[in-house]
């Protein structure tokens, strides 16, 4: 039976588990010993932060003599929007003490400028208002208060030149934003990578996808393309996403070389910003 994966349907799986745990009269770390999984995995499950995947919930089943319960009723991620559920990627990247991403077409949303995103938030389909877009605005910005913090979480960044190159807001906006981007880079905020046109194609040429890694929580991964995005938390569809993030980093460019490649970008942008002004 598939069961939509929302807040609501893993509250109750994990109130669920909770009442079945206790008639069996253990404790949440007497059943993590016996279903091999940790006790902080089993309390996030019922507080209906998380859910098993599909080996968790047959050990579960299997302790708790209930019949094939949890595989039967296990929340699935089929048919999800980007819309409904980004919210819940945003929470988890706020929480994340590693965190890879590979952007194919534009800066990532961490990454991103005030100019860059208020043009990429002011292009949208359909039209928003200005007081819509400034309230976006403000959430995209807000974001970035992850890398406030120098040691946690570590950042990698796979972009493809093409984020570089693609035209968003005219060559003032475009150089303020790459150099944004470099600066982190030198102040070892984040390591940097880009995939040049010369690799042709590549592992990731799918699309959008960012890899979290947390301190007490299984890894995940999400995925997005045209108005559709899923999370990922199946181990081994994560661990896919993993290698392919591996498999197309080493097409990359070194951190160093990728730097220069970008500061030489910016610089290209700034001397076509003068242009316009001192024709």
């Amino acid at each position: 039976m598939a069961i939509e994966d929302n807040p609501q349907s893993r509250v109750k799986y994990g109130e669920e588990l909770r009442r079945l745990r206790e008639t069996a009269g253990l404790t949440q770390e007497e059943l993590s010993q016996r279903a091999v999984m940790s006790r902080t995995h089993i309390a996030h499950i019922e507080a209906g932060r998380r859910r098993p995947d599909v080996d968790d919930a047959r050990r579960l089943d299997q302790v708790l003599g209930t019949g094939g319960f949890f595989v039967r009723f296990l929340p699935t991620l089929d048919g999800r929007k980007v819309a409904e559920h980004f919210k819940e990627a945003l929470e988890f990247e706020g929480k994340a003490t590693v965190l890879k991403e590979y952007a194919p077409k534009l800066v990532p949303g961490i990454l991103q400028t005030e100019a860059y995103a208020r043009e990429i938030l002011s292009s949208g389909y359909p039209p928003k208002s200005d007081e819509q877009r400034d309230k976006l605005l403000v959430t995209r910005l807000a974001r970035a208060s992850i890398l406030d913090n120098f040691r946690s979480p570590e950042v990698c960044v796979l972009l493809d030149e093409a984020v570089l190159r693609r035209y968003i807001g005219g060559p003032a906006v475009m150089c303020e934003q790459l150099r944004h981007i470099v600066g982190l880079g030198k102040d070892r905020r984040i390591r940097l990578h880009v995939l040049p046109f010369t690799a042709g194609a590549h592992a990731l040429l799918a699309g959008f996808l960012s890899l979290m890694w947390f301190e007490d929580l299984p890894p995940i991964a999400y995925a997005e393309g045209v108005n559709s995005g899923r999370l990922l938390e199946f181990p081994s569809v994560v661990r896919e996403c993993q290698e392919i993030y591996d498999h197309a980093l080493g097409d990359a460019l070194s951190h160093r070389m990728s730097l220069d490649l970008v500061q030489s970008v910016a610089e290209d942008y700034e001397h076509e910003a003068q242009r316009e002004h001192h024709p």
